[in-house]
């Protein structure tokens, strides 16, 4: 049975054949043949087929590929067809209940990765390795700061503290001031749940530290 999602995303390969591919191409400067636009998401590298819309991924350069799941295709569908023509970043990062033209909330998405903090607690040393293949260290607070790069034109910083006593692990996300020039706000979370996805995909490599 086709899931409510994978309904969604079959739908989004439709527009996405209606909008303008040289111009997406130009203004993120991607690789591109008669058949693909490609473009790299987490370190892994997607195609989008030009003619249907469908959205796949490969870690042997396309002998074989994998269909991406919904997180992924919305992702780079939004960046593509909605992304702003004159889209630029600001270099000012801050949590999503904070960006510009969004209604200020505590509450969102602060217990949306809750599951994913508690599996990393007790590997601090392991988070930050893997932190690492996908950005930079940076000095900020948490036992692990990072600048990641989900793709190249676009970094998002993660923060990430260990449990003690009195508070739980605590997984938290900042994105640059002007993220919704590129994608809407619904998607941001599509977005970091595929960050998050990838990071649990990388420690169980038994990444060396």
């Amino acid at each position: 049975m086709v899931s409510n999602y994978e309904i969604m995303r079959n739908q989004m390969r439709g527009e996405f054949v209606k909008y303008d591919q040289e111009k997406m191409i130009k203004k993120f400067s991607l690789r591109n043949d008669e058949d693909y636009i490609y473009i790299e998401f987490m370190l892994r590298e997607y195609r989008i087929d030009r003619k249907t819309g469908v959205v796949e991924w490969s870690e042997n350069n396309f002998s074989t590929s994998v269909e991406a799941d919904y997180n992924e295709s919305m992702t780079i569908y939004d960046i593509f067809c909605y992304s702003k023509d004159d889209c630029s970043l600001s270099g000012n990062y801050c949590t999503v209940n904070m960006l510009k033209g969004t209604v200020k909330s505590s509450g969102v998405g602060s217990n949306m990765f809750q599951r994913a903090a508690d599996a990393f607690n007790g590997k601090r040393k392991e988070v930050e390795a893997v932190c690492e293949i996908f950005g930079e260290k940076l000095e900020l607070k948490g036992d692990v700061a990072a600048k990641l790069y989900p793709f190249t034109f676009l970094p998002v910083i993660i923060q990430y503290w260990e449990a003690d006593e009195e508070f739980p692990a605590n997984l938290k996300f900042m994105f640059d001031e002007n993220i919704l020039d590129y994608m809407h706000f619904e998607t941001i979370f599509f977005m970091t749940g595929h960050i998050v996805k990838r990071i649990e995909e990388m420690l169980k490599t038994n990444i060396s530290i």
